[in-house]
């Protein structure tokens, strides 16, 4: 029976307990593991044994790492740099001892930076929302002023977390108020505290944007993601609901680049449809904001299967699973 690692932060997230049981029904013998938990051994091997032997032992309990056939990240936690670099590490080198990583380490990394993320789409040809990084407030404030209605986000931000929308001089965070304060000193905060900022122009929609899942490069199904009323954020996580989604021919396409663009084997990516037709007349926008082409928002590539299976019936733990044991 082959041996199938689950890293998981929660045991009781849905994903990771769908998972565990798409496992054992497909016949593999999962072990649940927190990376949180982890150490690792070394030694130096010389003669004969060097290439035929590990020169670490990487241990969760009494599991050795090594002895698996192969292994799903879910989530390796958060933390600070030196913890998250160690979980991720360890994920490096067992890839590097031969057992399949998925999501591999280097795809999780990039999806989960959302600014070397726009860079890898972009660079593939796909549509984005035109984004601006600085490193100064004077740059920011000319990126704000051409972009008239911005969004700023923290790199490895998530779940929709301290997002900023900047509109008509006034900062509106997505999960918090702030307190009277300027602009340029709200500005200057989030500089300090992240070193960069990353802006996009923020793209006007109907209030809701989609969440397509992609299992080997093929996407399996789709939710929209509605923002609460009175919000301009659509992540469940905030507030959100989800319907139903059945993705045009060319969402889906881009779907599935997205997911390749960043070398995920399974992701969310999240799609903004821009406003086209009666929806551009009721809210009245600018011309220049209503091409109505779906844009590429970021990749999760640590997704919670939850939405889709609520809102459709279909789970991706076991496609994910299937995908494993297709390459056993």
């Amino acid at each position: 029976m082959k041996k199938l690692g689950i890293i998981i932060t929660d045991p009781e997230d849905w994903t990771a307990r769908a998972l565990t049981d798409a496992a054992k029904k497909k016949g593999f013998s999962p072990f649940v593991l927190d990376l949180r938990a982890a150490q690792v051994s070394m030694n130096s091997v010389t003669g004969e044994l060097a290439a035929k032997k590990s020169t670490a032992v990487f241990k969760v309990g009494d599991v050795k790492l090594c002895d698996l056939d192969a292994i799903i990240v879910r989530d390796a936690g958060a933390g600070t740099f030196e913890g998250v670099s160690f979980r991720f590490d360890i994920l490096r080198e067992l890839e590097a001892e031969g057992i399949p990583v998925v999501n591999s380490p280097e795809a999780i990394r990039d999806a989960a930076n959302k600014y070397h993320s726009s860079y890898l789409l972009a660079k593939a040809g796909l549509p984005v929302p035109e984004t601006v990084a600085v490193q100064n407030v004077e740059a920011a404030l000319k990126v704000i002023s051409r972009f008239e209605d911005a969004v700023i986000k923290p790199v490895f931000g998530y779940k929709g977390k301290d997002i900023a929308r900047v509109k008509d001089g006034k900062v509106q965070f997505s999960d918090r108020k702030i307190e009277s304060s300027s602009m340029e000193a709200i500005l200057n905060k989030l500089l300090e505290e992240r070193g960069m900022l990353y802006i996009q122009k923020f793209i006007e929609n109907p209030g809701r944007d989609i969440r397509a899942f992609v299992v080997g490069g093929t996407a399996i199904g789709a939710i929209y993601r509605k923002a609460a009323s009175g919000s301009w954020i659509n992540n469940l996580s905030q507030g959100g609901s989800a319907d139903r989604c059945v993705l045009t021919e060319e969402q889906k396409e881009l779907a599935e680049k997205a997911a390749l663009a960043i070398g995920t084997t399974f992701a969310g990516v999240d799609i903004i449809e821009g406003l086209t037709g009666d929806l551009d007349k009721k809210i009245k926008v600018h011309p220049s904001q209503t091409e109505g082409k779906p844009q590429i928002l970021e990749i999760n590539g640590t997704p919670s299967g939850k939405g889709i299976f609520d809102a459709w019936g279909i789970n991706p733990a076991e496609y994910i699973i299937n995908y494993i044991r297709n390459i056993l």
